[in-house]
């Protein structure tokens, strides 16, 4: 037996054991995803001790150095893991914004004293993050941020507002973009910080959206304070880390268009029900949910294949920003389809509806995908440029 054979045998018969089943059940629900945190959200008592089971492992971010928290796998084992938890359908541990943004930024640019210190709560679901970015005149042009961190020695005190900052109610730190120098280009003298949210100064208040849910804020700081050992990178540098930042930023958005849970086409023939051939009955949407099936699969590939690459040194760049944009109309489509297949029952908004309203409530928020992490106009522009080498108009 080779040393892979040796280590898919040991993780099949350690998932086995301590991967809950209430764990292997698709994904239904926003709340089925734990985040983590001082005070974490907890649907089902498995999600804790399924994460704490695998932190003691390394794998709720198994690509992760083991100094800093994670497995510290590569190449065959992170497959077989992978392939592991597949055939028994298990969850993901933990979803978090330290995993899928400020830890790569960390990684990169971090000091040695930032990577231990911040990299190894993550890991456990201890720190819960969000991400200080956008402002209500610095949206897409986002270099034109003005909240000011102000040099105070030891420490900045951070003065200003961000706004759509996802989560921000429920973090425990932020990862902030802000200005300390005003007198070159915009996109110099940009600082990128990390600090506490439960403290004097930081406010915070839910931005409530069409489909009822609020998962975005607006932050407002008023003399709230960050150690300068919390600077990341070097003073008015900060750009540098935000780009790299926004392209795991926008590979994590274009996951949403990857297919989860139980397959579109099985439950559309539980619901319309089959032709005398067995078939969905309706072929208009056969054909569509087809489409969008093997869209989705090819997708899931590239995304895939890419990821590969980028654990092999090669940089993702531009092409996330292809990603991001096909991702997010590939979530849109499903959305689309589900309204289709629920007919009018789908537009139900609460009570004993199809699928308790949360069609309607789901196919509303996909929308946001087109704007957050920035939009697809600016996608689209970044690949025509970065990518294909398209001239300026």
């Amino acid at each position: 037996m080779t040393a892979i054979d040796t280590f898919r045998q040991e993780t099949r018969e350690w998932l086995e054991t301590n991967c809950p089943a209430s764990m292997r059940e698709p994904v239904r629900s926003f709340e089925d995803y734990y985040m983590g945190g001082r005070n974490p959200e907890i649907a089902h008592p498995d999600q804790k001790s399924w994460c704490d089971r695998m932190a003691e492992r390394g794998w709720t971010v198994p690509h992760w150095p083991k100094a800093y928290g994670g497995g510290g796998l590569a190449g065959e084992e992170l497959r077989v893991l992978r392939e592991e938890m597949a055939r028994i359908n298990a969850r993901k541990p933990l979803d978090s914004f330290g995993i899928s943004m400020l830890g790569p930024a960390l990684l990169q640019f971090g000091t040695e004293e930032q990577k231990r210190e911040h990299l190894p709560p993550i890991c456990r679901g201890e720190i819960r993050w969000c991400q200080g970015y956008s402002e209500p005149g610095a949206g897409s042009d986002l270099a034109s941020l003005q909240t000011r961190a102000e040099d105070q020695g030891d420490h900045y005190l951070i003065n200003g507002q961000k706004v759509w900052t996802s989560y921000a109610d429920k973090a425990d730190w932020i990862f902030c973009l802000v200005r300390t120098d005003n007198s070159g280009p915009k996109h110099e003298g940009i600082s990128f910080l990390l600090f506490d949210m439960d403290q004097p100064g930081v406010t915070t208040r839910p931005i409530r959206l069409i489909s009822g849910a609020s998962p975005f804020c607006e932050t407002f700081f008023d003399d709230a304070r960050a150690e300068k050992r919390n600077l990341v990178g070097e003073v008015g540098k900060g750009w540098t880390i935000a780009k790299y930042l926004l392209t795991h930023e926008r590979e994590m958005i274009s996951g949403f268009g990857a297919a989860t849970g139980r397959p579109l086409g099985e439950q559309a023939l539980e619901f319309i029900g089959a032709d005398s051939d067995g078939r969905l009955a309706s072929s208009s949407l056969r054909q569509a949910i087809a489409q969008y099936q093997l869209d989705a699969h090819c997708f899931a590939r590239t995304m895939a294949r890419a990821g590969d690459e980028v654990k092999a040194g090669q940089g993702l760049g531009a092409a996330s920003s292809m990603f991001k944009y096909y991702g997010t109309e590939l979530n849109k489509r499903r959305n689309e389809l589900n309204l289709a297949v629920g007919g009018e029952p789908a537009l139900g908004w609460d009570g004993d509806v199809y699928h308790g309203g949360q069609t309607a409530r789901a196919w509303l928020r996909s929308k946001g995908n087109s704007i957050e992490g920035g939009t697809s106009e600016v996608q689209l522009n970044i690949v025509a440029k970065r990518v294909l080498g398209l001239p300026d108009a």
